[in-house]
């Protein structure tokens, strides 16, 4: 990863395994960034939820635990905004085909509200087919005062 001043740009990608340890070491690396970026604590724990969530979702759902699969990280900062991907290695997702997790039928279950909340903790919000297969997740948050 480069090492750049507050408020330089900068770009780094990491391939993690598909395990739940990864998603500690991706919050971290992600969270080194938007702190160098000027991103001040409120934000960085949204940052991190939404990082979290994306994690999870590449490990559990994507690459099912697959050990022959991996995990694709990059993280690009500017002066005014912070940009994350979150590659899997899985059979690909179809966003439609997400159940409401507000609808009265979902409030109950275990799982099923990460993308709601990356949502919600974020200002930009991508999901689309990974090149090479699998599904890859964009998001973004600006940089308060810098929409």
């Amino acid at each position: 990863m480069a090492e750049t001043g507050h408020g330089e740009a900068s770009k780094s990608y990491i391939t993690l395994d598909s395990s739940l340890e990864s998603v500690d070491q991706a919050e971290e690396m992600v969270l080194k960034s938007a702190r160098r970026a000027g991103f001040q604590e409120d934000d960085e724990n949204d940052i991190a939820m939404a990082v979290r969530e994306g994690m999870v979702n590449a490990v559990v759902h994507g690459n099912r635990y697959s050990t022959k699969k991996r995990i694709h990280l990059g993280v690009e900062t500017t002066p005014g905004q912070i940009v994350i991907t979150i590659g899997d290695e899985g059979d690909g997702f179809d966003l439609s085909s997400l159940p409401d997790p507000l609808a009265a039928e979902n409030l109950m279950r275990q799982s099923g509200r990460g993308i709601l909340l990356i949502r919600a903790f974020m200002d930009e919000f991508d999901l689309h087919p990974r090149s090479g297969g699998g599904t890859e997740v964009r998001m973004a948050k600006n940089l308060a005062g810098r929409s």
